[in-house]
């Protein structure tokens, strides 16, 4: 079995809820040991977010949201303002490389483990601190929530279907953003570490994450002076690429960003628009262009019509459910679907992990991607195993 480019790399989470389990996750999927600390009782706050629920035979109901983010982890209950429990906190940081916590800042000194306490504990030690504005600022203790990151950070004023109707991504996206940008910066800050033999914290925020993909929308700004809006479907910036209807109700996206495929979309449809032989002329007159589409696809069904853009070589595509992406062959070829047993559910299927590896072999490459995977665990189950393992 391939244990992961992080084999031997101890991982103590402090965090709950989403955008630290889902960095803990991320490096938990890589081969990490992932220990989970959580709440004696209730456990992570998603453990009881819900419905849907899953309720086996025997043991407690399991929310699918936890499910989702705590893969590849082992689960010990701890009360921190136990004198007791924050000595085994203590044992793990001494014996951690990877601290990840997501308190209010502040918190976390608070309960006795400052940066000052963690560095004397463990010189080595790479912190990850995901806040929700930043840890300072004028509005660094906010609490975090995705929703609230959302529109704060400017990404709902750039969702809908126009500038009055702003729109959430339809996944945590502010959470699930600032998790990968700090499995990120703890990958740094570990590599760092082989050259200086030390660790460091690392912060972002959900804030820091949502404006970090700003991408063209942020330097239309900073540079070009234009503030963006939601525009329902269609690209501010590329026509036409968005996604179009067509008979039976169906619709299909295609995407344009180039004068070339332009000319093969007109020559497959037997258009001649006059005036639209530039992207910036069609972006200028993107309503234009999207009614001349509409009306060419009008009698063709979604599935002739992707056939036909593909023969014509423009990329189309269609709008999947999350059950036909899970039900796709090509998804199943990445890898993105996985088997675990879970220890009361018995053997369940989880969304995989987006990272695949090789290695240059005689034949060209060998997949050396992690295959089995840890169920997300039940709560405390570890804990005994843990203890065991720190007065060894």
């Amino acid at each position: 079995m391939t244990a992961g480019p992080l084999d031997g790399v101890l991982v103590v989470d402090l965090t709950r809820a989403l955008a630290g389990p889902h960095a803990g996750m991320m490096l938990g999927d890589l081969g990490a040991r992932v220990i989970k600390v959580e709440n004696p009782g209730s456990g992570d706050d998603t453990r009881g977010w819900g419905p849907p629920f899953v309720d086996p035979p025997q043991g407690d109901r399991e929310s699918t949201y936890f499910l989702s983010t705590n893969k590849n982890k082992e689960s010990i209950t701890l009360d921190l303002k136990s004198a007791e429990d924050k000595a085994v906190l203590t044992e793990l940081i001494r014996r951690a490389d990877v601290l990840l916590e997501n308190f209010r800042p502040g918190t976390l000194a608070r309960l006795g483990f400052g940066t000052d306490v963690l560095a004397e504990l463990n010189p080595r030690l790479v912190t990850l601190a995901i806040s929700g504005f930043g840890h300072d600022g004028p509005e660094g203790g906010r609490a975090g929530y995705d929703q609230i990151a959302q529109g704060e950070a400017g990404l709902m004023s750039l969702t809908g279907s126009g500038p009055d109707d702003p729109q959430r991504v339809g996944v945590p996206i502010g959470d699930l953003l600032a998790g990968m940008y700090g499995a990120y910066g703890v990958l740094a800050a570990l590599l760092e570490r082989e050259r200086t033999g030390k660790g460091q914290v690392v912060r972002t925020s959900l804030l820091a994450a949502v404006v970090g993909v700003h991408a063209f929308q942020g330097t239309a700004w900073t540079v070009g002076g234009k503030v963006g809006h939601a525009q329902g479907n269609h690209h501010p910036s590329i026509a036409p690429y968005g996604l179009f209807r067509c008979a039976d109700g169906g619709s299909v996206q295609l995407s344009c960003g180039s004068e070339s495929l332009w000319r093969r979309l007109c020559a497959e449809f037997d258009l001649a628009p006059e005036g639209l032989d530039t992207n910036a002329d069609r972006v200028a007159r993107r309503g234009d262009v999207i009614e001349l589409l509409e009306t060419a696809f009008a009698r063709i069904d979604a599935g002739t019509l992707l056939a036909r853009l593909s023969a014509a070589g423009v990329p189309a595509g269609k709008v999947r459910t999350v059950d036909e992406v899970y039900a796709w062959d090509q998804t199943l070829s990445q890898g993105l679907l996985v088997d675990v047993d879970h220890q009361t559910l018995g053997t369940v299927q989880l969304p995989g992990p987006p990272l695949r590896f090789f290695a240059p072999s005689a034949d060209g490459e060998t997949e050396t991607t992690r295959r089995e995977h840890a169920a997300p665990p039940v709560l405390g189950a570890d804990g005994d195993a843990i203890r065991a393992w720190l007065r060894s």
